[in-house]
This record gives C-alpha cells, structure tokens and sequence, in this order.
C-alpha cells in the first residue's frame, strides 16, 4: 500500500516542516535525523539533492509511492498548461486527499483508511481506491449507513473555508468537487517547478 508507517516527527525533521501532521516536536530538535546532530558539519546539498528532497516532500505528503507518483506525473505532462501546476491538481485530486480536505477525516491517512474501508461514496456508488481520481461535479459522500455510526461522524472538522474548489453539505454530509484548484489556492509548500526539473532530467 501506498502509505507511510514509520515515525512522522522523523520525516518533519528531514524536511524542516510538519509535512505529515503533528509537528510539535520539531521546536525541541529540529534537526534533520543523523547521530552527529547540529555539531556536524553539513556539505551545501546540490541542484538534484534539492530537486529530490522536493520530490520525496510531495510524495510523503499526499502518501504516494514512487511508481504511482511517476504515473501521475506523466499525466500531468500529457495534460495542456504547466506541468507542475497540472501535478499538484492530479494530487488534490485525488479521492482520499478530497475527503480530508473536506473535514471528513483528521488527516490523510485517516481518510485512506476510510476509503479503503468502504466508507466513501462517489456519486452514490461506494469506491475504495484511495487513489481514484474525481472530476468535476463528482458528489463525495459517507455512506448512507454510515451517516449513524459516531466513531466516523465524531472526527469531522468541517471544511475548511480556504477550500473554495470543494462544497460542503453538513445537513446532508456529502460535498461536491466543483473544479481543480489553481495553484495558489493550494497551501502546501511544495516547489512543484523542482520536480518537473528533476523528472525532465
């Protein structure tokens, strides 16, 4: 499976960031994994060291391996317009990052979860492809038997107001993805133009 199980404060501190939630340890050492820590000299990283790092930042990110990161890349160079641009809203696209970005799940791999569990449907049809890929118009929903269960409905945080690519319904609990976000809608610190740069190497 396409997930990350490892210790996430590890992964923030190689990125300087809190990339896969909880970052609240970073303020005690925030420095990147090693066992000679801050007194240890460290060579400047070069171009495809940084190019890299912005790579393996996307793909802990949105929980994708590499194989599956490389064919959505290639979707996004077939696509007209930019192709880091059209990287990021593939990504966004995707059914397990749309239900976390709608509140129905605390994080990402807690939306993967619901999904793979058969929680989620789209367009009245159950789906249980963390990776499915919506489209505009696509009515994102719990399931109707699971609208009751409290250990699903108790997480839900609501969308959050910056999302304006996506519809919520709190009455109804279902939200719809009304169109691909553009690039600056987005708040992930991601360096998308490093990427293309590496993968055009």
């Amino acid at each position: 499976m396409a997930r990350y199980t490892g210790p996430k404060t590890r992964i923030a501190r190689i990125f300087g960031e809190p990339i896969l939630g909880n970052g609240k340890y970073l303020t005690k050492n925030s420095n990147p994994p090693g066992q000679h820590g801050p007194s240890k000299k460290r060579k400047a990283p070069g171009e495809y060291a940084i190019q890299l790092k912005e790579k393996q930042k996307a793909k802990y990110t949105y929980g994708v391996l590499e194989r599956q990161f490389r064919k959505i890349f290639e979707e996004a160079a077939r696509l007209k317009g930019v192709t880091g641009e059209n990287l990021i809203k593939l990504l966004e696209g995707r059914l397990d990052n749309t239900v976390y970005r709608l509140g129905i799940a605390p994080s990402r791999p807690a939306a993967r979860q619901l999904v793979s569990h058969k929680h989620i449907t789209v367009n009245g049809e159950v789906v249980n492809i963390p990776s499915f890929q919506l489209k505009p118009g696509d009515i994102i929903s719990i399931k109707e038997k699971d609208k009751a269960n409290t250990s699903i409905t108790s997480v839900f945080r609501g969308k959050n107001q910056k999302f304006s690519w996506l519809d919520w319904n709190e009455a109804e609990m279902k939200g719809t993805f009304v169109a691909f976000p553009e690039r600056e809608s987005v708040p992930e610190n991601i360096k998308e133009q490093l990427i293309v740069e590496l993968y055009s190497k």
